[in-house]
């Protein structure tokens, strides 16, 4: 067993964003064509495939990873599939590092794709009351309602306005204009923000996410393995955070109600659990950090990740986007993707295609995109019931 938690990113792959009408199989089969391709490893190498599931697909959808393996062509690859809501596509890496670190394989194929149906995303159905996600939405607070809560809370404490969101959202459309697999890819004003319609006040229709088809696939193995095939400067998993709330930031934070109660137990937050956790499994701080590709639901959210990733100071989040801190160009660039504001959400596919941006980024294969001598960056995801991820890549 390797004494070495880091595994390569030998190649990486894509399907554009979009609404395409198509069956979820047809993304992730090109998006995994596409990563083999860029690792230069032949689908008959491959010995672990690990698929992120999604439920809106019926049972192929459940099983992702031997649905993947199917398509591609059998050929006796072990199988996997993770379920862990917007986190999927993190836990479905986090096991092919598992298998890879205890030298049960050596290369991976980790992958996740959707079709997504019109209109905002809701739980499976079913009567699950101890499941804190089933009965907001059971009360109505839908994610954007949810969200806006998240927004209002920043207003109130931290004196944010909806044109710091908007702002976010001018910075992430520049971005994504630049992508060639982002959805929308238009840049806007912020007098375009204020224009669109309000969904929950303070959010409005340009400062939250759409749900979008599309796929992302990554080529993984050991070190050893890339060494052989001569990839050894291929860009390296340093850690995977997928830690649960602790009890008090779940009564706190899921449905996070309150204002005051919330600033006094800031410790608990879970969302800055998870970056912490991959800080410590990496060995590095967040003054180590080039960039970050974090979820963002809402243009609000984003100020909170970037403040989860204490990247600055708890209230500070607006005042980097202000300064330009976070785009392209800045000092610590932000969604340089795009983001979901550019992308929406395809579950399965999204914590997948923020290390897809690391790793291009890190290649200095990003184009316009590209961050100058970008060495490490880090990801940050949440999804219901508990669920999240963040992800840490090196050079």
């Amino acid at each position: 067993m390797s004494t070495n938690k880091d595994i390569a990113i030998l190649g990486v792959g894509m399907h554009p964003w979009g609404k395409w009408g198509k069956n979820f199989v047809e993304y992730g089969v090109k998006a995994a064509r596409d990563a083999l391709a860029d690792s230069g490893v032949n689908w008959r190498d491959i010995q672990f495939v690990s698929g992120a599931a999604t439920m809106r697909n019926g049972y192929p959808g459940y099983v992702a990873g031997a649905t993947f393996a199917q398509a591609l062509g059998w050929q006796g690859a072990q199988v996997n599939t993770s379920y862990a809501a917007c986190a999927s596509g993190s836990q479905a890496l986090a096991a092919a590092r598992s298998k890879i670190l205890s030298g049960e394989c050596e290369v991976a194929l980790v992958i996740g794709a959707d079709t997504t149906p019109k209109g905002f995303l809701k739980p499976a159905p079913g009567e699950r009351p101890d499941d804190p996600d089933w009965v907001r939405f059971r009360l109505g607070i839908t994610n954007p309602t949810y969200f806006a809560l998240y927004a209002r809370r920043r207003m109130e404490i931290y004196g944010d306005t909806q044109d710091d969101f908007a702002l976010v959202k001018l910075k992430n459309a520049e971005h994504g204009a630049l992508n060639p697999y982002a959805r929308y890819r238009k840049k806007f004003t912020v007098e375009d923000v204020r224009a669109s319609a309000m969904v929950a006040d303070p959010l409005r229709l340009m400062d939250i996410c759409a749900t979008s088809d599309g796929a992302a696939a990554l080529i993984v193995s050991s070190l050893d393995y890339a060494k052989r095939i001569g990839k050894a400067s291929a860009p390296r998993i340093a850690a995977i955070s997928t830690v649960t709330p602790s009890f008090a930031s779940a009564v706190i934070e899921m449905p996070d109600l309150a204002t005051d109660s919330a600033v006094a137990c800031e410790p608990q937050r879970f969302r800055a659990a998870l970056p912490r956790k991959a800080y410590e499994e990496a060995g590095i701080g967040p003054e180590d950090i080039s960039l970050a590709e974090v979820y963002d639901l809402s243009t609000a959210l984003e100020l909170d990740w970037i403040e989860d990733l204490q990247l600055c100071a708890r209230g500070d989040g607006a005042k980097l986007v202000r300064a330009g801190v976070t785009k392209l160009g800045g000092r610590l660039p932000v969604n340089t993707s795009g983001g979901l504001a550019c992308f929406g959400e395809a579950v399965p596919a999204q914590a997948l295609a923020q290390v897809c941006e690391l790793a291009w980024q890190l290649r200095g294969e990003a184009g316009e995109r590209q961050v100058t001598n970008a060495k490490v960056g880090i990801t940050a995801n949440q999804g219901l019931f508990g669920h999240g991820s963040s992800v840490i890549v090196k050079r």
